[in-house]
């Protein structure tokens, strides 16, 4: 599966649910050209009562891999054969890996002036439980540090301060914002200036907007943070203004095997009941990824998917967040997953699982996402939904690639077992598609009602499971 045509799919499919004409857009799927409904802020980003936010005119977009800022658009005073942004990803207390820390971003060829390119390689792959800068710790703890090689020298720069030394004189906007990322700004890289930008400055300094902060737990909140970077990399606090107040109660997709059913939600509002569901099944998601992640290892997977599914991980421990947020706001409270704990599988058992919860239910999730992003009336849902469509269709696009990947490696047998799974699968989900949903749901939530519901899973059968 390509992953523009993955992305092409969708954008023709949601045309079809909007009156007004629709926009390819250069990090999501569409951007519609209709009169707001009256619930929905304009496009301007609102003024927050505690403060103006920051005027972000003249403020531009960065490049980014991952949803983390990319070393594309670098300038440093010696040029390596490459320069990777590596990331770090372990349980809080335990051991890094043993297995090479996943590439998060990469720019030019790993030692391509080595005179012994093999050793260079096998030290390269080998760099791990780096210090790292951008630390953080919740569900998971993660940090980064640039890997490069340069002849058969492999050096790791492991710290802001080895960041900044590698880069020297900060002359690009990239520069600016993997130095504001290094000091531990948060950057959002799905297009919403507010929560991530870059200016230059006449002066040759650099403004870079992000964000602080988290929406979970007692005193917690997101702000807005307006940082300025100087050339030779000091990076300044200019104003910090509130974005959103966190849920003092809140506790910290793709279904494991071995998750037990959920405890029934007790809740009047059928938002909060959707919610705590959603952050339930996000949750479990944690732990499916990191469990895939794992077994593409053991089966000898190549690194790209490897790093990609320990990524998603990290992206279901947001969705769970900001899905237990919403949970909360609309009075119900999420039940924790229980899994069992899994037993060894063979290739076949992972495709097959991967075929059903990653080819057909995921895929078919990040579409409805990608609806609920453009159909939402409550402007948080719209919100949240339009960052968890993204990083949904980057998990749809993995679970493809992992498909293809197990086919060449399958039976005939096994690959004829795989199309009758997919086939039972899409019509379960046909069958759960056909309830009639809450008016809340189909308003607030911006969910398919049932005959577009069905629609959709149509045009997805005939186009991509046929």
């Amino acid at each position: 599966m390509n992953p523009s045509r993955l992305r092409q799919l969708f954008a023709r499919t949601l045309r079809v649910t909007l009156a007004a004409p629709l926009v390819l857009t250069g990090c999501g799927i569409v951007d519609p050209v209709v009169t707001p409904p009256p619930t929905q802020q304009p496009p301007v980003e609102p003024v927050p009562e505690e403060g103006p936010g920051e005027d972000l005119t003249g403020y531009g977009t960065f490049e980014c891999d991952q949803g983390r800022p990319a070393v594309r658009g670098l300038m440093p005073p010696t040029r390596p054969d490459v320069v990777q942004l590596r990331g770090e990803t372990r349980v809080p207390g335990a051991p890094p890996p043993a297995e090479k820390s996943p590439v998060v971003s990469s720019e030019g060829t790993a030692c391509k002036t080595a005179a012994n390119p093999q050793t260079c390689q096998s030290t390269l792959e080998a760099l791990q439980g780096q210090p790292g800068f951008h630390r953080k710790c919740e569900e998971l703890c993660g940090s980064y540090f640039l890997a490069t090689t340069l002849g058969d020298t492999v050096t790791a720069y492991s710290n802001l301060e080895g960041l900044k030394s590698f880069l020297g004189r900060i002359d690009t906007p990239q520069e600016a914002v993997l130095v504001a990322f290094g000091q531990g700004l948060d950057l959002w890289c799905d297009g919403k200036l507010s929560h991530g930008a870059v200016r230059p400055n006449p002066d040759g300094t650099y403004n870079v907007v992000g964000t602080a902060g988290s929406t979970c737990g007692p005193g917690t909140r997101l702000d807005q943070v307006l940082v300025a970077v100087t050339p030779t990399g000091e990076v300044s606090e200019i104003k910090r203004t509130l974005l959103q107040k966190g849920d003092p109660n809140c506790a910290v997709g793709r279904r494991p095997e071995g998750l037990h059913a959920a405890a029934d939600v007790v809740c009047d509002s059928a938002l909060g009941r959707y919610f705590a569901q959603a952050a339930h099944l996000e949750a479990a998601s944690i732990q499916a990824f990191l469990r895939l992640h794992e077994e593409l290892a053991r089966h000898g997977a190549d690194e790209d998917l490897r790093d990609a599914a320990l990524a998603s991980a990290m992206d279901e421990v947001m969705h769970t967040d900001v899905s237990t947020r919403l949970a909360r706001r609309f009075g119900a409270t999420p039940p924790p997953p229980r899994v069992e704990t899994p037993v060894e599988r063979g290739l076949f058992e992972l495709a097959l699982e991967n075929v059903v919860e990653g080819c057909t239910r995921e895929t078919y999730g990040a579409l409805v996402a990608h609806y609920q992003a453009l159909h939402a009336r409550d402007e948080e849902v719209r919100g949240v939904m339009t960052r968890i469509a993204e990083d949904e269709t980057r998990h749809a696009e993995l679970s493809w690639a992992i498909d293809h990947w197990a086919h060449e490696r399958l039976t005939d047998a096994e690959r004829a077992l795989l199309r009758d799974a997919r086939r039972q699968a899409v019509e379960t989900l046909r069958e759960e598609l056909a309830a009639p949903l809450d008016e809340a749901l189909l308003t607030q939530a911006g969910m398919p009602p049932p005959e577009v519901a069905a629609s959709l899973l149509d045009t997805l059968e005939r186009e991509l499971w046929a």
